[in-house]
């Protein structure tokens, strides 16, 4: 790496003019949309300059091009500012900007991958380091290549645990092509922020968590440059960039001012526009441009088409836990593509992810407990296409990064989680572990897909699937052994069901899924020896349903449906099959569900107290034949 040379004269000013253009273009922007955030814009005004047009090397004709230099803007309010960047740098016309926050336009008033400059959506404040981490670990650990990845936290959000959790795996992890931007402007939306311009507790903090920590005045073009300069060369370690700025920076008598969160100015916006445009010395066009990367080194990676390196290969009746199937499957998917990796909260002993570990340490990523940066992790790691990623961990506690899955869908993300140890039927650990809300939550996910195998065979299939499968899925496994129900050559699909038990006169329609499919098909033989058949239906996929298929076997079945699972009643399995007979008339549907807050016990006890056992379902059946 070359030694820092400071910059000439000229550039410095041409970096400052370049800054108050920007500001120009936000308040210009919020004013034409009426809202916005244009203050907060102000603040990071010369730290987006000497980004874009002095530090960071990216193509303009491939915003997404592999072997560039990535940006995250986690602080996602101030978007008309990194939009103005763009327009500047000569993506798209100036004059676009203001149609932002328009019905149509997509530049909206937070980044979207919609713009195809923009890699993951963000503004839920907190989580955009996460993901710059991902995007980091790929670079240094599998692309092996020179970018970089800068982000850019407001001092609001540093507040957020989730920012600090992924200080820590940036650190452990040495992700010395990581460079982290504190926006420290002081104020937030209602009032200062708890450390204000204390930039000195900020930088003791960082220093703790093991970075390369520099303050500076981040409104000095010379210092700002220079930062980043040496953030390109520290090595075995990331860097923080501790900027002490003024929200409004450059609008007079707002600067430094309380009460200007996300309003445009209004009445006071020519006065400010004015001022800014006596600030610019070169009114000419911008004469700095981006700088390319040095070389084309990130590898072209293809993560299509992925297969099962073998089919699988299991004994019918055999029993044992899709929660290891899923452990037999990630190893067989990460045979046939280099770029499937695995993601846990240090759980991998029970997931069984830890088989992917011990095939190839490399692809493995232990995030420990900390699930918000684990998801966080895998959507930057997911990101330009780069990687095939699996995060798993205890149903149960992927409900506390719900908002970074819900913001995973609306960065177009393709991660894949994988819930073990859902339901009663885990035992006596108890209902902390007990994953009763998992298939509700990702039900509410839009474009997701749910896979809920009963057995292992369904298992590996499915997280075949999954591989292949655009959007976030989700594989929900089973602690106990269940019995193996399918032959090794089944074929599977998405949103197709599977009859495993059926008769020409059957009277009821059993639905279930892991272990409460196994209950279904016990039940059954029970009620066949009284002289009832029941047909009993595998959904394989909850989202979506197989609707056809279940409305068809429930109408030869009288119209009569039963639906058993080892979920809470609220948006699990039976709402699914609900939602799937809706507009049909002569169809009843009876749910069974674990229906209030469970104890700790052994798994069959608690299948049975909470009425999801085979005789609950004689019971069940037995009733609704009465109606």
């Amino acid at each position: 790496m070359s030694s820092y040379h400071k910059p000439e004269a000229k550039v410095v000013q041409e970096l400052k003019d370049i800054a108050n253009k920007l500001r120009i273009h936000s308040v210009s922007s919020t004013q034409a949309s009426k809202s916005g955030h244009p203050t907060s814009c102000s603040s990071i005004a010369e730290i987006i300059s000497v980004l874009f047009f002095n530090t960071m090397r990216y193509k303009i004709s491939a915003p997404r091009d592999a072997s560039s230099d990535r940006f995250v803007l986690s602080k996602g309010h101030a978007a008309p500012i990194l939009y103005a960047a763009w327009a500047e740098a000569g993506l798209f016309p100036v004059d676009d900007l203001k149609n932002l926050r328009k019905l149509g336009s997509d530049l909206e008033g937070h980044p979207t991958p919609r713009l195809n400059f923009i890699d993951v959506g963000t503004g839920s404040l907190g989580q955009g380091l996460a993901i710059a981490a991902g995007m980091a670990y790929v670079g240094k650990n599998y692309d092996k290549a020179n970018y970089r990845v800068y982000c850019l936290v407001g001092d609001g959000e540093s507040a957020e645990g989730s920012i600090w959790e992924s200080l820590h795996f940036a650190s452990y992890y040495n992700l010395d092509n990581l460079c982290v931007i504190f926006d420290v402007n002081r104020l937030g939306q209602s009032e200062p922020t708890s450390l204000a311009h204390d930039v000195e507790t900020y930088r003791k903090r960082l220093d703790a968590f093991g970075f390369n920590t520099i303050v500076v005045d981040g409104h000095n073009i010379d210092e700002l440059v220079k930062a980043f300069h040496t953030s390109t060369t520290t090595k075995n370690k990331p860097t923080a960039i501790v900027a002490k700025t003024f929200k409004g920076k450059n609008f007079p008598k707002i600067e430094d001012v309380e009460n200007w969160h996300g309003k445009p100015l209004g009445a006071e916006s020519e006065r400010v526009l004015q001022h800014l445009r006596g600030l610019i010395k070169n009114e000419g066009p911008i004469l700095l441009h981006p700088q390319k990367p040095l070389k084309d080194d990130a590898p072209v990676v293809d993560i299509t088409n992925v297969k099962l390196s073998t089919p699988p290969a299991y004994k019918l009746g055999e029993t044992i836990a899709t929660r290891q199937a899923y452990g037999n499957a990630l190893v067989k998917i990460a045979e046939t593509n280099p770029r499937v990796i695995a993601l846990d909260g240090d759980m991998k002993n029970s997931t069984f992810s830890e088989k992917l570990k011990k095939m190839d340490a490399n692809r493995f990523i232990e995030c420990f407990i900390a699930e918000q940066n684990l998801v966080g992790v895998a959507i930057g790691a997911a990101c330009r296409d780069r990687t095939i990623a699996f995060v798993s961990t205890f149903a149960t506690f992927l409900t506390r990064a719900f908002d970074q899955i819900r913001m995973g869908a609306i960065s177009q993300t393709n991660v894949n989680f994988v819930g073990s140890h859902c339901g009663v039927s885990i035992g006596e650990d108890g209902p902390s572990q007990m994953g009763l809300e998992d298939l509700a939550m990702f039900r509410s996910i839009p474009g997701s897909t749910i896979f809920y195998p009963s057995d292992a065979v369904a298992c590996e299939r499915a997280i075949e699937l999954a591989a292949n499968t655009k959007g976030v899925t989700f594989t929900r496994t089973n602690r106990p052994a269940t019995a193996v129900i399918y032959d090794n050559n089944h074929v599977f699909q998405i949103g197709k069901a599977n009859v495993v038990q059926k008769t020409d006169n059957d009277q009821v329609l059993v639905i279930g899924a892991g272990v409460t499919l196994n209950e279904a098909i016990t039940a059954s033989h029970d009620l066949a020896k009284a002289g009832i058949n029941v047909r009993v239906l595998d959904p394989f996929t909850i989202k979506p349903i197989d609707s056809s298929a279940i409305i068809a076997n429930a109408k030869e079945c009288g119209g009569r449906i039963i639906t058993v699972e080892d979920h809470y009643p609220e948006g699990g399995l039976g709402e699914a099959v609900l939602s799937a007979i809706s507009q049909e008339r002569n169809i009843v549907l009876k749910k069974m569900a674990v229906p209030k807050v469970p104890r700790s016990g052994p798994p069959t006890a608690l299948l049975d107290y909470y009425g999801i056992s085979a005789k609950h379902i004689v019971n069940a059946v037995q009733e609704i034949l009465k109606l």
